[in-house]
């Protein structure tokens, strides 16, 4: 948690941004039965009979100091998939950084080894030089900004749509990053690591002296 806490607690850099990322698993449902809009008010019925249509993932980056995210959706959270999602924030989002500072929760494919079971050892191995991470602790993920904005895409983007496929999920996603990259959403955190030591106090072992 202090780890996470001191990343946090950095000005910026622009040759080391601090950069968060985030999955969200989405359930798609089709339509049993097609809706439609009432000529008299406009209103949309929909059939509460829905048919199950498979599941995507949804990787979410966030640089919380500039007020910038990017979603993608994918058809799975593979450990090759996540790798395919790093090598594009190193190599397109921020070609010229030293290294990116990445905050994730410690799932078992957020790992170096997952780049060198996607990429040739060459490659994995400059994507991993250039990339320091750190870990939220278990039943802490709280502490990655991602997952703010992942809950800020469920309730404006998702709670309120059936999404029936995966080029539905991506249309609906790209165009609500986009719009809150414009208006330069960002997240204001100031619970600190002395915060921490008051606060979850109860958290720390207790140390004999």
């Amino acid at each position: 948690m202090e780890d996470v806490l001191e990343v946090y607690s950095r000005p910026y850099d622009e040759s080391r941004p601090v950069v968060c990322m985030d999955e969200k698993p989405v359930q798609f449902f089709a339509d049993f039965r097609k809706g439609f809009r009432s000529k008299k008010n406009g209103v949309l019925y929909e059939d509460y009979q829905y048919i199950r249509n498979g599941t995507a993932s949804i990787f979410l980056f966030t640089e919380p100091l500039v007020g910038w995210r990017y979603a993608d959706a994918q058809e799975r959270r593979t450990s090759q998939d996540w790798a395919k999602q790093i090598d594009w924030l190193l190599t397109e989002q921020y070609p010229a950084a030293e290294k990116v500072v990445l905050v994730m929760d410690n799932l078992n494919t957020h790992s170096i080894a997952s780049l060198y079971a996607t990429f040739p050892p060459q490659h994995a191995r400059e994507l991993a030089e250039r990339l320091e991470s750190h870990y939220t602790p278990k039943h802490g993920n709280w502490l990655d900004i991602a997952e703010i904005e992942l809950s800020a895409l469920g309730r404006q983007c998702i709670a309120n749509n059936r999404i029936p496929d995966l080029p539905t999920l991506r249309n609906l996603i790209k165009p609500w990053a986009s719009l809150r990259n414009a208006a330069q959403k960002g997240a204001d955190w100031h619970f600190a690591t002395r915060d921490a030591r008051t606060t979850l106090k109860h958290l720390y072992p207790v140390v004999k002296i």
